[in-house]
Protein backbone atom coordinates (compact mmCIF):
# COMPACT_ATOMS: atom_id res chain seq x y z
CA UNK A 1 0.00 0.00 0.00
CA UNK A 2 1.23 3.50 -0.83
CA UNK A 3 1.65 5.96 2.03
CA UNK A 4 0.28 9.50 1.96
CA UNK A 5 1.53 12.12 4.41
CA UNK A 6 -0.94 14.97 4.95
CA UNK A 7 1.03 17.87 6.44
CA UNK A 8 -0.96 20.70 8.06
CA UNK A 9 0.70 23.76 9.62
CA UNK A 10 -1.32 25.14 12.53
CA UNK A 11 -1.04 28.25 14.68
CA UNK A 12 -3.82 28.65 17.24
CA UNK A 13 -6.37 26.68 15.22
CA UNK A 14 -8.00 24.68 18.03
CA UNK A 15 -11.50 25.74 17.00
CA UNK A 16 -10.90 24.40 13.48
CA UNK A 17 -8.97 21.25 14.26
CA UNK A 18 -11.91 18.86 14.71
CA UNK A 19 -13.65 19.70 11.40
CA UNK A 20 -10.34 19.72 9.53
CA UNK A 21 -9.38 16.27 10.83
CA UNK A 22 -12.87 14.96 10.10
CA UNK A 23 -12.63 16.19 6.51
CA UNK A 24 -9.65 13.93 5.68
CA UNK A 25 -11.23 10.85 4.02
CA UNK A 26 -8.97 8.21 5.57
CA UNK A 27 -11.33 5.30 4.83
CA UNK A 28 -11.85 6.32 1.21
CA UNK A 29 -8.11 6.73 0.76
CA UNK A 30 -7.50 3.28 2.25
CA UNK A 31 -10.00 1.76 -0.19
CA UNK A 32 -8.02 3.38 -3.00
CA UNK A 33 -4.75 1.87 -1.73
CA UNK A 34 -3.39 4.75 0.36
CA UNK A 35 -2.35 4.47 4.00
CA UNK A 36 -2.64 7.96 5.48
CA UNK A 37 -0.58 9.65 8.18
CA UNK A 38 -1.69 13.11 9.29
CA UNK A 39 1.06 15.41 10.56
CA UNK A 40 -0.02 18.60 12.29
CA UNK A 41 2.80 21.07 12.82
CA UNK A 42 2.08 23.02 15.99
CA UNK A 43 3.74 26.35 15.28
CA UNK A 44 4.00 27.43 18.95
CA UNK A 45 0.24 27.65 19.49
CA UNK A 46 -1.08 28.94 22.81
CA UNK A 47 -4.61 27.52 22.59
CA UNK A 48 -3.91 23.79 22.85
CA UNK A 49 -3.96 23.14 19.09
CA UNK A 50 -1.27 20.48 19.32
CA UNK A 51 -2.87 18.55 22.17
CA UNK A 52 -6.24 18.56 20.45
CA UNK A 53 -4.74 17.40 17.14
CA UNK A 54 -2.97 14.56 18.95
CA UNK A 55 -6.20 13.48 20.63
CA UNK A 56 -7.84 13.36 17.18
CA UNK A 57 -5.22 10.96 15.84
CA UNK A 58 -2.67 13.27 14.25
CA UNK A 59 1.07 12.96 14.71
CA UNK A 60 2.08 16.34 16.10
CA UNK A 61 5.41 17.99 15.30
CA UNK A 62 6.26 21.00 17.42
CA UNK A 63 7.95 23.91 15.64
CA UNK A 64 8.76 26.71 18.11
CA UNK A 65 9.97 29.09 15.40
CA UNK A 66 6.83 30.68 14.05
CA UNK A 67 6.37 31.11 10.32
CA UNK A 68 4.50 29.32 7.55
CA UNK A 69 7.71 28.16 5.90
CA UNK A 70 9.27 27.12 9.21
CA UNK A 71 6.25 24.92 9.89
CA UNK A 72 6.50 23.21 6.52
CA UNK A 73 10.24 22.63 6.82
CA UNK A 74 9.57 20.77 10.09
CA UNK A 75 6.57 18.90 8.72
CA UNK A 76 8.27 17.70 5.55
CA UNK A 77 11.28 16.52 7.56
CA UNK A 78 8.92 14.32 9.58
CA UNK A 79 6.87 13.00 6.66
CA UNK A 80 7.33 9.33 5.75
CA UNK A 81 4.89 9.03 2.85
CA UNK A 82 5.62 8.31 -0.80
CA UNK A 83 3.41 11.32 -1.53
CA UNK A 84 2.90 14.49 0.52
CA UNK A 85 -0.30 16.55 0.52
CA UNK A 86 -0.73 19.90 2.23
CA UNK A 87 -3.41 22.35 3.30
CA UNK A 88 -4.08 24.91 5.99
CA UNK A 89 -5.80 24.23 9.30
CA UNK A 90 -8.43 26.94 8.78
CA UNK A 91 -11.03 24.87 6.85
CA UNK A 92 -10.39 26.66 3.55
CA UNK A 93 -8.85 23.72 1.65
CA UNK A 94 -10.85 20.66 0.52
CA UNK A 95 -9.06 17.70 2.07
CA UNK A 96 -12.07 15.64 0.99
CA UNK A 97 -10.85 16.13 -2.60
CA UNK A 98 -7.63 14.19 -1.93
CA UNK A 99 -8.78 10.89 -3.53
CA UNK A 100 -9.46 12.68 -6.81
CA UNK A 101 -6.26 14.69 -6.64
CA UNK A 102 -4.24 11.53 -6.06
CA UNK A 103 -5.91 9.82 -9.03
CA UNK A 104 -4.86 12.74 -11.21
CA UNK A 105 -1.32 12.65 -9.83
CA UNK A 106 -1.00 8.96 -10.65
CA UNK A 107 -2.95 8.86 -13.93
CA UNK A 108 -1.10 11.85 -15.38
CA UNK A 109 2.29 10.80 -13.92
CA UNK A 110 2.68 14.19 -12.24
CA UNK A 111 5.48 14.84 -9.78
CA UNK A 112 4.34 18.16 -8.29
CA UNK A 113 0.70 19.24 -8.32
CA UNK A 114 -0.51 22.61 -7.11
CA UNK A 115 -4.02 24.00 -6.98
CA UNK A 116 -5.88 27.07 -8.23
CA UNK A 117 -8.32 28.75 -5.82
CA UNK A 118 -9.10 31.72 -8.05
CA UNK A 119 -11.97 30.32 -10.11
CA UNK A 120 -15.26 32.23 -10.23
CA UNK A 121 -17.04 29.75 -8.00
CA UNK A 122 -14.73 30.64 -5.11
CA UNK A 123 -15.19 34.40 -5.24
CA UNK A 124 -17.14 34.63 -1.97
CA UNK A 125 -14.56 32.70 0.06
CA UNK A 126 -11.82 35.32 -0.27
CA UNK A 127 -11.84 39.02 0.49
CA UNK A 128 -11.72 41.13 -2.73
CA UNK A 129 -8.46 42.76 -1.61
CA UNK A 130 -6.85 39.34 -1.03
CA UNK A 131 -8.13 38.08 -4.37
CA UNK A 132 -6.61 41.09 -6.13
CA UNK A 133 -3.29 40.66 -4.33
CA UNK A 134 -3.18 36.95 -5.20
CA UNK A 135 -3.81 37.69 -8.87
CA UNK A 136 -1.17 40.43 -8.93
CA UNK A 137 1.49 38.26 -7.28
CA UNK A 138 0.60 35.36 -9.59
CA UNK A 139 1.01 37.59 -12.64
CA UNK A 140 4.47 38.69 -11.47
CA UNK A 141 5.39 35.07 -10.73
CA UNK A 142 4.30 33.94 -14.22
CA UNK A 143 6.32 36.71 -15.83
CA UNK A 144 9.45 35.86 -13.87
CA UNK A 145 9.30 32.06 -13.92
CA UNK A 146 7.28 31.39 -17.10
CA UNK A 147 5.47 28.46 -15.54
CA UNK A 148 1.92 29.47 -16.37
CA UNK A 149 0.58 29.08 -12.82
CA UNK A 150 -2.64 31.01 -12.26
CA UNK A 151 -2.46 30.90 -8.44
CA UNK A 152 1.08 31.22 -7.12
CA UNK A 153 -0.12 31.59 -3.53
CA UNK A 154 -2.26 28.48 -3.10
CA UNK A 155 -1.38 26.40 -0.04
CA UNK A 156 -2.62 23.01 -1.24
CA UNK A 157 -0.08 20.83 -3.04
CA UNK A 158 0.24 17.12 -3.70
CA UNK A 159 3.71 15.91 -4.65
CA UNK A 160 6.03 12.95 -4.60
CA UNK A 161 8.23 13.22 -1.53
CA UNK A 162 11.49 12.90 -3.45
CA UNK A 163 10.73 16.27 -5.06
CA UNK A 164 11.30 17.97 -1.71
CA UNK A 165 14.85 16.62 -1.62
CA UNK A 166 15.62 17.95 -5.08
CA UNK A 167 14.70 21.61 -4.64
CA UNK A 168 16.12 24.57 -2.77
CA UNK A 169 13.39 26.31 -0.75
CA UNK A 170 14.56 28.89 1.79
CA UNK A 171 11.53 30.96 2.82
CA UNK A 172 10.53 30.91 6.49
CA UNK A 173 7.24 32.76 6.06
CA UNK A 174 4.32 33.00 3.66
CA UNK A 175 6.58 33.21 0.59
CA UNK A 176 7.27 29.50 1.05
CA UNK A 177 4.09 28.77 -0.92
CA UNK A 178 5.23 30.48 -4.11
CA UNK A 179 8.85 29.42 -3.70
CA UNK A 180 8.14 25.69 -3.57
CA UNK A 181 6.10 25.90 -6.80
CA UNK A 182 8.69 27.94 -8.64
CA UNK A 183 11.53 25.76 -7.36
CA UNK A 184 9.77 22.61 -8.58
CA UNK A 185 9.26 24.01 -12.06
CA UNK A 186 12.79 25.38 -12.28
CA UNK A 187 14.16 21.98 -11.27
CA UNK A 188 12.30 20.35 -14.15
CA UNK A 189 9.76 18.22 -12.32
CA UNK A 190 6.53 17.40 -14.11
CA UNK A 191 4.11 19.94 -12.71
CA UNK A 192 0.38 20.45 -13.00
CA UNK A 193 -2.09 23.01 -11.64
CA UNK A 194 -5.70 21.92 -11.04
CA UNK A 195 -8.75 23.90 -9.86
CA UNK A 196 -10.18 23.29 -6.41
CA UNK A 197 -13.04 24.52 -4.29
CA UNK A 198 -11.89 27.15 -1.81
CA UNK A 199 -13.98 27.62 1.33
CA UNK A 200 -14.60 30.34 3.87
CA UNK A 201 -12.14 30.48 6.71
CA UNK A 202 -13.03 29.45 10.22
CA UNK A 203 -11.70 31.66 12.99
CA UNK A 204 -9.47 34.71 12.83
CA UNK A 205 -7.42 35.65 9.77
CA UNK A 206 -3.70 35.66 10.57
CA UNK A 207 -2.46 36.97 7.23
CA UNK A 208 -1.02 40.48 7.22
CA UNK A 209 -1.89 41.37 3.64
CA UNK A 210 0.38 44.39 3.20
CA UNK A 211 3.45 42.99 4.98
CA UNK A 212 3.17 39.48 3.56
CA UNK A 213 2.38 40.76 0.08
CA UNK A 214 5.47 42.95 -0.01
CA UNK A 215 7.62 40.15 1.41
CA UNK A 216 6.31 37.78 -1.27
CA UNK A 217 6.98 40.29 -4.03
CA UNK A 218 10.54 40.79 -2.83
CA UNK A 219 11.07 37.04 -2.58
CA UNK A 220 9.96 36.49 -6.18
CA UNK A 221 12.75 38.71 -7.47
CA UNK A 222 15.30 37.36 -4.99
CA UNK A 223 14.50 33.81 -6.07
CA UNK A 224 14.50 34.53 -9.80
CA UNK A 225 17.86 36.25 -9.71
CA UNK A 226 19.44 34.12 -7.01
CA UNK A 227 23.17 33.76 -7.66
CA UNK A 228 26.11 31.86 -6.36
CA UNK A 229 24.23 28.62 -5.80
CA UNK A 230 25.91 25.28 -6.35
CA UNK A 231 24.49 23.53 -9.39
CA UNK A 232 21.67 21.16 -8.50
CA UNK A 233 20.86 17.99 -10.37
CA UNK A 234 17.45 16.40 -10.51
CA UNK A 235 17.41 13.33 -8.24
CA UNK A 236 16.80 10.06 -10.00
CA UNK A 237 13.18 9.00 -9.94
CA UNK A 238 12.53 5.79 -8.02
CA UNK A 239 12.68 2.72 -10.25
CA UNK A 240 9.05 1.87 -9.48
CA UNK A 241 7.97 5.29 -10.67
CA UNK A 242 9.90 4.87 -13.91
CA UNK A 243 8.31 1.49 -14.52
CA UNK A 244 4.83 2.89 -13.88
CA UNK A 245 5.20 5.83 -16.23
CA UNK A 246 2.45 5.66 -18.86
CA UNK A 247 3.33 6.07 -22.50
CA UNK A 248 1.48 9.33 -22.96
CA UNK A 249 3.92 11.60 -21.14
CA UNK A 250 6.26 12.58 -23.95
CA UNK A 251 5.22 16.25 -23.78
CA UNK A 252 5.87 16.31 -20.06
CA UNK A 253 9.25 14.64 -20.51
CA UNK A 254 10.07 17.25 -23.14
CA UNK A 255 9.17 19.99 -20.67
CA UNK A 256 11.43 18.31 -18.12
CA UNK A 257 14.30 18.41 -20.61
CA UNK A 258 13.58 22.08 -21.37
CA UNK A 259 13.72 22.87 -17.67
CA UNK A 260 17.05 21.11 -17.33
CA UNK A 261 18.35 23.47 -20.00
CA UNK A 262 17.27 26.45 -17.91
CA UNK A 263 13.61 26.89 -18.82
CA UNK A 264 10.61 26.49 -16.53
CA UNK A 265 8.34 23.51 -16.96
CA UNK A 266 5.31 24.05 -19.19
CA UNK A 267 2.14 22.55 -17.85
CA UNK A 268 -0.31 20.23 -19.55
CA UNK A 269 -3.89 21.46 -19.69
CA UNK A 270 -5.79 21.95 -16.45
CA UNK A 271 -7.63 18.90 -15.25
CA UNK A 272 -10.60 18.60 -12.93
CA UNK A 273 -10.28 16.76 -9.67
CA UNK A 274 -13.44 14.68 -9.84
Amino acid sequence: MNVLSVVIPALNEAENMSPVMASIPVSELAAAGWETEVIVVDNASTDGTGDLARSLGARVVYQPNRGYGNAYHAGFAAAKGDVVATGDADRTYPFDALPGLLRTLVDQDVEFMTTNRLGRGNSEAMKPSHDLANRALSAVSRALFRNGLRDSQSGMWVFRRYVWHGIDVRSHGMAFSQEIKNAATLAGYRCLEVPIEYRKRGGDVKLNAMRDGLDNLRQLFDHRFRRGLPSRTLPARPAAAEAATPGGTAALDGARADAARGHATRQPEELGTA
